[in-house]
């Protein structure tokens, strides 16, 4: 079996916890030189698999997912929910991007099997947290934004590293210090560390995404900048707001002119 073919097939577990457990083996795998990687590789699966979730957490609009307050461990557990369901979704989209796109240089199927790997220890290590806190993963409802992305653009390479890893993880960066400083004040500490975990690991996330978007501009001589605009009408993507993480942002691999347009939103 190819690497994009184990992908493929680890993407279309339904279970959670199951999903990471054989992300694991696929890893593994790949680290002892048992899975090889074709490029040109035609592969055809049946994508009404995709993507393998639970039947929790019910999904919902956007802005129907209720907030609560942080002083309240219900309130806790619901931010932390939320941010579980991301890295669930974040797996997936890794091991679409994986999959998905042939003919990429061999060190583009290697980065995102790396990004899935350490988005599934994120996963696990909110749901540990939640379950700490006597919830799990599927007690809330969540959105499927991110989700949506993914599939809103799964027939161009292109623009699925502009607007998803580039856009919507890159969100994160600027999300995470905020939600950070609210379990500092309610001095859950264990939160604290995970975040601080999964922040540093999404910068490498976000410059993965950074740089195959600008391999991607390089080869079909587009303007980075220019492109992502049209891109991000074409598609609908969401605007961005501030605050910005512009520390975060230029470490994972913004140039100086992305990070100057980000000013005027400001």
């Amino acid at each position: 079996m190819s690497l994009r073919q184990a992908a493929f097939l680890c993407l279309s577990i339904t279970d959670p916890v199951a999903k990471y457990q054989r992300l694991q083996d696929v890893y593994a795998s790949w680290k002892n030189d048992q899975l090889l990687i074709d490029p040109f590789e035609l592969l055809s699966p049946d994508e009404a698999l995709i993507p393998g979730r639970p039947a929790k957490p019910l999904l919902v609009d956007p802005l129907s997912v209720k907030k609560r307050a942080m002083h309240t461990q219900e309130g806790r557990a619901v931010v932390i929910h939320a941010l579980t369901h991301i890295e669930f979704n974040a797996i997936n989209l890794a091991l679409d991007a994986l999959w998905r796109f042939s003919e990429m240089p061999h060190a583009y199927y290697t980065d995102w099997l790396q990004v899935a790997y350490e988005e599934a220890r994120h996963f696990m290590l909110l749901k540990g947290h939640l379950q700490s806190l006597g919830f799990d993963y599927g007690d809330f409802p969540a959105h499927n934004s991110l989700w949506e992305m993914v599939d809103k653009t799964k027939g161009d390479s292109l623009a699925r590293m502009a607007l998803v890893p580039r856009t919507m993880e890159a969100r994160g960066l600027d999300a995470v210090p905020v939600i950070r400083e609210r379990f500092l004040q309610v001095k859950d500490h264990a939160m604290v560390k995970i975040l601080d975990t999964i922040l540093e690991d999404e910068i490498g996330h976000v410059a993965i995404g950074n740089h195959w978007f600008n391999y991607l501009c390089t080869l079909k001589d587009v303007d980075p900048v220019l492109i992502f605009s049209q891109l991000c009408l074409t598609y609908r993507a969401p605007m961005l707001r501030p605050p910005f993480n512009i520390n975060a942002r230029e470490r994972a691999g913004f140039t100086q002119v992305e990070l100057a347009l980000l000013h005027h939103e400001e």
